[in-house]
C-alpha cells in the first residue's frame, strides 16, 4: 500500500495501541525498556521466553560463508554462540567471514565478520580461535577435535540434505538455512535422521522469529480483523539483465567472455587510482571537514581493496567439488550459452540442479507468514494448504540461467467450518495470492491480511499497518472494551474530516528480521535440552514449508493446479510430490 507521510503518522498510535492494550505486552514494554534486558542484540529472550543467557555459549562450526552465511554470523550473539570453525570451498568467502563485506555501509552492517563479531584484532588471532577448512566433510570428521556440538549450514541449497544428515550423524545439531532441501524426500531424509539421533534440527525461516510477525499472529488471535478470509503477498524486485545481484560477477580468469568479466579488475583500477587522489588532496586540505569527507573516502576504499582483491583471486576447481559445465541450447539444438563450472557455483541460485528459484528463495518466506497467520485464525491448529495453481514466466533475462523470471500462484486454505463433506462448509476457503517478479520492484515486498472486520499488512518485515474493515479514507483507533474477556475493536474516530487508516510499526524498537533471536534459541534449546524445548521452525513445521514451496514449483513450471496431499506433510510418510520415496541409504554412513 502507498500512503502519504500524513496517512502513515495518524496510524502509528493504532498499532502500538493494538498490541499495547493486552496487559502481559504492557507489562513486558515496561519491564523491558525499564531493566534495558535485551539479548544483546534483539528482544528474544524477553518476548520468546527463552532465557537471556545459555551456561555456556555453544560451540558450532558454520558450513557456507557466503551471502547469507555471513548474514548469519553477522546475527551471533556471543553470549549464546562461539564459533570454533568455517568451511568453504571458496577462498573469497573464507575472507568475508573474517573480514564482513564491505561494498556498502549497509552490507558491512548486516555483514560484519567474525572479526567485528567477536572483537578479534586480526585474521591471525581470530584463527587461534577458528579453525578454517576447506570442504564441510573436513569440518565434521574434525568436529570432535574441535569440540564444536552443532553447525550452522548455508550452503547452496543442493547440500542442505547431505551436509544436514553427515553432521546428525556425527552427532551434531543442525540450524540450516531455508529451503530446508532441493526436494522433499530429501526433507524427509533429513527429519529421519534427526528423529534417530534424537538431535535438534532446525531450519531458517526467520519470520518466526520476528517479533513484528509475532504481533501480527497476536492481533489475528484477538479478533482484531475479524474472519480471516484472504491473504495478498508479493516480493518485487528491480533485477535486469546486466544489474542481477543473483548473477554475481566471476573472476575473469575464469569466464573471460562473461559480461561481467571486467567489471572486478575496472573496479579495483578504479579505486586504486581514486585512492592516490584523495590521499593527495587530504595532505594539501586545511578545512576540517572536508578533511573529515576526504578521511571517510579513503577509509572505505582501503577497506574494499582487499575484498575485490580476494574475490579477483577467487580461484576454485568448481569441477573437483562437483559442479558442472553445461550448455543452454534452444528449441533448433543450437548453443545458446556456455556455462562452465565455476558459474553453477558462483551463481547456483540460476540453475535448477543447485538452487529453487525465486519460490525457495523469496517465496517460501512468505508462504511461510501466511501459513503461520491462518494457523492464528485456527485457534493455533497448523492447516495444510488445499491446492495450488501456478505460472512461471521468462519474459526478461536471456538464456543465462534456468529459473524462471517470475512466478504466479493462488493456494486455497481450509476456512474455519471448513467441511468437504458439506456442500455449503466445502466452500470455506482462505484464498492466497502470491507474486515473485524481476524488472520492477515496486510495491516492494509484504503481506496483507483481510478480515471481515480489519487490514493487517506487514511491509519488508519491518512495518506494520491496521485498516478499519476495508475503508482507508477514515480515521481509526483501537479501543479495549471494559469487559477484559473480550477482544479489543477498531472504531471510527467522530471527529473533523476523515483521513487515512491506521499504520503502524513496532512502537518500543526497530523490527529486527529474526535472524539473532533464531540463533539464539537454537543454542538455549541445545542447552536445554527438554521435549518441549524445540526451535520454532523444527523439522516438521520447515517440511511443510518445504512442501508448499516445491509443490509450487511443480505447478508453474507445469502451469497446472496440483491438489495438495495430508502424506506430503507427514516426515513419517513416504509419500512425496515429486513421487521419489525417501531412502537413507543414498548418503554414506
Amino acid at each position: 500500500m502507498h500512503l502519504t507521510p500524513e496517512q502513515r503518522a495518524i496510524g502509528k498510535e493504532n498499532f502500538a495501541a493494538a498490541i499495547g492494550s493486552r496487559p502481559i505486552r504492557r507489562d513486558f514494554l515496561k519491564k523491558t525498556i525499564a531493566a534495558g534486558v535485551t539479548s544483546g542484540k534483539g528482544l528474544g529472550p524477553m518476548y520468546f521466553g527463552y532465557g537471556d543467557s545459555v551456561s555456556e555459549p555453544v560451540r558450532v562450526g558454520i558450513i557456507g560463508t557466503g551471502d547469507q552465511g555471513c548474514v548469519l554470523i553477522g546475527a551471533i550473539n556471543p553470549a549464546f554462540v562461539e564459533v570454533k570453525s568455517i568451511a568453504d570451498i571458496r577462498p573469497y568467502n573464507r575472507w568475508r567471514a573474517f573480514h564482513g563485506d564491505h561494498y556498502s555501509a549497509n552490507t558491512l552492517r548486516v555483514r560484519p565478520g567474525l572479526l567485528r563479531v567477536y572483537g578479534w584484532k586480526s585474521e591471525d588471532q581470530a584463527k587461534e580461535n577458528v579453525k578454517v577448512y576447506g570442504e564441510y566433510e573436513e569440518l565434521i570428521e574434525n568436529a570432535k577435535n574441535d569440540k564444536i556440538e552443532a553447525v550452522i549450514i548455508a550452503l547452496p541449497l543442493h547440500l542442505h540434505a547431505a551436509a544436514s544428515i553427515a553432521a546428525m550423524r556425527a552427532g551434531l545439531h543442525v540450524l540450516t538455512e531455508k529451503l530446508m532441501a532441493h526436494s522433499v524426500r530429501e526433507c524427509k531424509e533429513m527429519a529421519l535422521v534427526a528423529q534417530e539421533k534424537d538431535l535438534l534440527l532446525a531450519v531458517g525461516h526467520q519470520r518466526h522469529y520476528n517479533i513484528l510477525y509475532n504481533d501480527a499472529v497476536e492481533l489475528i488471535r484477538r479478533g482484531l480483523l475479524g474472519e480471516l478470509h484472504y491473504i495478498c503477498a508479493q516480493w518485487h524486485r528491480g533485477n535486469l539483465p546486466g544489474r542481477d545481484n543473483w548473477q554475481q560477477p566471476m573472476p575473469k580468469a575464469a569466464k573471460p567472455l562473461d559480461p561481467q568479466a571486467d567489471y572486478l579488475s575496472e573496479k579495483l583500477a578504479s579505486m586504486k587510482k581514486e585512492l592516490k587522489e584523495f590521499r593527495e588532496k587530504l595532505e594539501k586540505e586545511t578545512d576540517a571537514k572536508r578533511r573529515k569527507d576526504l578521511e571517510k573516502k579513503i577509509a572505505y576504499r582501503v577497506a574494499l581493496i582487499p575484498q575485490v582483491t580476494a574475490q579477483i583471486e577467487d580461484a576454485v576447481d568448481a569441477k573437483k567439488f562437483g559442479y558442472r559445465d553445461m550448455q543452454l541450447k534452444d528449441a533448433a539444438g543450437e548453443v545458446v550459452y556456455n556455462r562452465p563450472a565455476i558459474e553453477e557455483l558462483i551463481r547456483w541460485r540460476l540453475w535448477g540442479r543447485t538452487g529453487g528459484g525465486l519460490m525457495a528463495e523469496l517465496g517460501s518466506h512468505q508462504l511461510d507468514a501466511a501459513s503461520i497467520f491462518i494457523e492464528a485464525a485456527h485457534d493455533g491448529k497448523k492447516q495444510i494448504p488445499l491446492s495450488v495453481a501456478a505460472s512461471a514466466t521468462r519474459p526478461l533475462f536471456p538464456p543465462d540461467r534456468e529459473v524462471e523470471d517470475h512466478v504466479f500462484c493462488v493456494f486455497e486454505f481450509p476456512a474455519p467450518g471448513y467441511d468437504p463433506k458439506s456442500v455449503q462448509d466445502a466452500k470455506k476457503k482462505i484464498g492466497v495470492q502470491y507474486a515473485s517478479i524481476n524488472g520492477n520492484a515496486f510495491g516492494g515486498f509484504g503481506e496483507t491480511v483481510f478480515g471481515t472486520t480489519g487490514t493487517l499488512s506487514l511491509e519488508r518485515e519491518q512495518e506494520g499497518l491496521l485498516y478499519q474493515t476495508s475503508r482507508v479514507d477514515q480515521k481509526t483507533r483501537v479501543v479495549q472494551s471494559r469487559d477484559k474477556r473480550k477482544p479489543p475493536e477498531i472504531q471510527a474516530k467522530d471527529e473533523g474530516d476523515p483521513q487515512s487508516a491506521a499504520f503502524g510499526t513496532l512502537g518500543i524498537a526497530p523490527a529486527g528480521r529474526g535472524y539473532t533471536e533464531e540463533i539464539e534459541h537454537f543454542a538455549w534449546c541445545v542447552r536445554n535440552r527438554a521435549p518441549e524445548n524445540q526451535p520454532r521452525c523444527n523439522a516438521k513445521v520447515a517440511l511443510g514449508d518445504a512442501v508448499i514451496a516445491l509443490t509450487t514449483n511443480l505447478a508453474a513450471r507445469k502451469n497446472a493446479c496440483i491438489p495438495f496431499q495430508k502424506e506430503w506433510f507427514d516426515p513419517d510418510r513416504e509419500e512425496t510430490p515429486e513421487g521419489d520415496k525417501p531412502d537413507l541409504r543414498r548418503y554414506q554412513a
